[in-house]
């Protein structure tokens, strides 16, 4: 079968589509005949081995997938699932562990099962369990129009709060609105601007994976009692340092967002997320926006295109037409 690998971690324009052995469902997973992969921020670093996980070389990238079920533990032959992992999700048939991998409602297309579990339940990680967002509260999205970013938008509104989306460009607030934020600013002047739309108040959540300069600003947006979810660092300028008198001053807490140690930690946690988004999926309010989507072939273009912040919503690679 084929699958994209890392042959030596030298960055994404050296990933390689080659032929490897078909994996086996041993205990306690799935065998899953994969259509469709979301490229994340994990499977660029990964590419470098830049990554907390550190896989042998070579291995197979791919953490979001979708497709169908061969066999295993759970579910059906031919039940249509997503799934996410580490890595391995980049190949033609997968052997996911069955408490990482969820059925799609029939609605759900394959690009859009590959654009969910990491940004998903990140998104429901960061706002339900680390926010403890409260319906009618504010939250302010950095990075809106990236996959995280309009994940956030949507997990927080199926949570009924109203959320101010932070973007480059027009361009981006555009794909921001369309996945449901309320308002979009831009980057430059963005805390003056959210102070506005909040009468002087301030936002109560912030979930940020940019990072970099506008930090200290995040910081001075938030509202008393207000929370600053750290996700990530995609400006790459650095990790932003934090002056604790302006905690103590405001009232206000930062706090970290690593959903993916925690979750794979605790046996049975992914498929209770997943049972909150169900319901956010049968209505609409949670429907990924696909950017763009690559054939196997192109899954280091895919980074390649990533990493130069050319993507807009979750980029898909269709493994099968």
């Amino acid at each position: 079968m084929r699958a994209a690998q890392v042959i030596t971690p030298t960055g994404p324009r050296d990933v390689e589509v080659r032929d490897v052995p078909e994996p086996e469902a041993g205990a306690g997973q799935v065998l899953v005949e994969v259509h469709s992969v979301g490229i994340s921020f994990p499977d660029l670093l990964l590419s470098k081995g830049e990554y907390q996980l550190k896989p042998e070389p070579p291995f197979t990238l791919g953490v979001d997938f979708a497709g169908v079920v061969l066999s295993g533990e759970g579910f059906a032959p031919g039940q249509r699932v997503c799934g996410v992992g580490g890595w391995g999700g980049a190949a033609e048939v997968v052997a996911s562990p069955a408490d990482f991998t969820f059925a799609l409602p029939d609605a759900t297309s394959y690009d859009e099962g590959a654009a969910l579990p990491m940004n998903y339940l990140t998104a429901d990680f960061a706002l339900y369990e680390r926010a403890g967002l409260r319906e009618g509260e504010t939250v302010l999205v950095h990075g809106a129009a990236g996959g995280v970013g309009t994940a956030s938008i949507q997990v927080a509104r199926g949570m009924g709060a109203r959320v101010i989306a932070v973007v480059s460009t027009e361009e981006k607030a555009r794909v921001a609105k369309d996945a449901g934020a309320d308002e979009a600013v831009l980057l430059d002047g963005f805390k003056d601007a959210a102070m506005e739309l909040t009468g002087g108040t301030g936002v109560d959540v912030v979930v940020d994976v940019v990072g970099g300069d506008a930090f200290t600003d995040s910081l001075r947006a938030l509202a008393p009692q207000g929370r600053l979810l750290v996700v990530g660092f995609a400006a790459g300028q650095g990790i932003p340092q934090v002056k604790v008198n302006r905690l103590l001053l405001n009232n206000v807490d930062v706090r970290g967002v690593g959903w993916g140690a925690y979750a794979m930690a605790r046996p049975g946690y992914m498929q209770e997320q997943w049972q909150r988004l169900v319901p956010m999926l049968e209505s609409g309010v949670v429907a990924p926006p696909i950017g763009a989507t690559y054939p196997l072939e192109e899954f280091g273009r895919a980074l390649v295109d990533m990493e130069e912040r050319r993507t807009l919503g979750k980029s898909v690679v269709r493994v099968r037409p």
